[in-house]
Parts: structure tokens; C-alpha cells; sequence
């Protein structure tokens, strides 16, 4: 689904590992990936992923992002793309102008697909 499986681990800027909890603003550029408790906001024009052990309750405005695993809770807006892989739980509401799905993901609320404010304010 997505040209970052070929990219080496190295092309992320940040990483909240298995083990971190966090709670607050996260802003960031680049990619970030979660895989520890985030509770908050999340605000970038970069890339999020969420991995295997991600627990995320949070307001996610970001341009892209990918869940390949765990499990997000919230209001997720991405200006350019949402992918949800197999091992994931999403519950709430998700929009983008395209947004892909894998057999087995678990999403429980609503989806929207169409154009989204492409202005990320970090205010």
C-alpha cells in the first residue's frame, strides 16, 4: 500500500517506542512513528505511522497517515492519504481524500473520502 516499506528504518525523524507514554501536543516535520501511549493532539504536514504496540487516543491532523498495527482512538484528518493495515483498531472518524483499508482491519466509526483543509496550522 505504501512506498514506505522500502525505506529504511532511518528515515524517521522520531520515535515514541514501546515502553514511552506520552500525553500533550506532539508537532512534528518528517515521519514520527508510535509505538508507546500517545494521549493528546498530533499536528504535522509530515508523515505518522502507528505500530504494532501503539495505544493512541489523540486529535490527529497530519498529511499522511499509516496504522499498521495498534490501536487509535480519535478525530484523524490527513491531507493527503490514510492507510489502516490488518492488525489495526481504529475508532472514530477518519477523512481524506483517499483513505485504503486491509482486509482485517478492525474501524469502528466514520470515513469520509474528499478533499481536506490542506492548511495544518500549529497553533
Amino acid at each position: 500500500m505504501s512506498d514506505l516499506d522500502e525505506e529504511p528504518v532511518l528515515e524517521l525523524d522520531t520515535l515514541l517506542g514501546r515502553g514511552t507514554s506520552f500525553e500533550g501536543k506532539l508537532v512534528f516535520d518528517g515521519r514520527t512513528r508510535i509505538d508507546g501511549k500517545f494521549q493528546g493532539e498530533v499536528r504535522s504536514d509530515g508523515v505518522l505511522v502507528l505500530g504494532d504496540g501503539a495505544d493512541v487516543d489523540a486529535t490527529v491532523t497530519v498529511r499522511v497517515l499509516i496504522v499498521r498495527g495498534g490501536v487509535l482512538r480519535g478525530t484523524i484528518r490527513a491531507t493527503e492519504s490514510i492507510e489502516v493495515y490488518a492488525s489495526a483498531k481504529v475508532f472514530g472518524s477518519l477523512a481524506a481524500p483517499e483513505v485504503s483499508i486491509e482486509k482485517g482491519a478492525a474501524i469502528e466509526g466514520s470515513v469520509r473520502m474528499g478533499p481536506v483543509d490542506d492548511a495544518i496550522a500549529e497553533g
